[in-house]
């Protein structure tokens, strides 16, 4: 069964109303019951699927600083100064390079609109260069991993692009729509119900099974094993 159940949006949907220190305090029993433990309870079934399909990628089920991240915003250096997400972030990162930015596994639980990444986001300079270089020296290789049939029937590849081609690139190169890529990601969207229906654990091994070949080919370029 997964642990995910309505209540967890309901919560969330709450907050996003109710975005103060004074209602979360008053209805952290219900955070922890309803959004908290039973995060904490999805990365716990995930441990063993990712050991088999994705033995680099950390699966930690902690209450603090494991997979499911802080609810607290960190509000010093933006505008909206609400102190809680409104959404639950999971992440599963490499073992190589614990921050957000390496290649890994995110999912993404939000009233709104709630989805499953694959990649890299925003990975810092001298990745993006090496993933750039990866896919100038194996544009074939590149394509059959984003438009693998498996692929395709889950992700789309998203994220954000320069308006120009990176310096050094010129604007005709054949690869130049995803040399301007700044994020190597793939979303899959999910329903409420698919998230809350008793098979998500085991649709989301089908899922990062699916992108294997796309996850192993961001790895390969920063050389590091997936």
């Amino acid at each position: 069964m997964s642990p995910i159940t309505p209540q967890l949006f309901e919560f969330l949907s709450d907050l996003s109303v109710n975005n103060r220190r004074d209602w979360f305090k008053a209805n952290k029993g219900r955070y922890d019951s309803d959004v908290l433990d039973p995060s904490v309870e999805l990365v716990s079934q995930l441990v063993q699927p990712l050991a088999k399909l994705a033995p680099m990628l950390l699966a930690a089920p902690k209450r603090h600083g494991g997979s499911v991240m802080r609810i607290y915003k960190d509000t010093r250096f933006s505008r909206d100064k609400t102190p809680y997400k409104t959404a639950v972030g999971i992440s599963f990162r490499h073992e190589a390079d614990g921050t957000i930015h390496a290649p890994g596994v995110y999912l993404h639980l939000d009233p709104r609109a709630s989805f499953l990444g694959v990649g890299c986001w925003r990975p810092q300079r001298s990745a993006l260069v090496a993933i750039r270089s990866a896919i100038e020296e194996h544009p074939a290789g590149w394509k059959r991993c984003v438009t693998n049939k498996r692929f395709r029937q889950h992700f789309e590849l998203a994220g954000d692009s320069l308006q120009t081609a990176p310096r050094g690139i010129p604007r005709d190169h054949p690869q130049i729509q995803d040399l301007r890529r700044i994020d190597f990601i793939g979303t899959a969207p999910l329903e409420i119900s698919e998230i809350c229906a008793p098979d998500f654990v085991d649709q989301l091994k089908t899922q990062v099974k699916a992108a294997k070949p796309f996850m192993t080919f961001l790895c390969d370029a920063l050389n590091v094993p997936y």
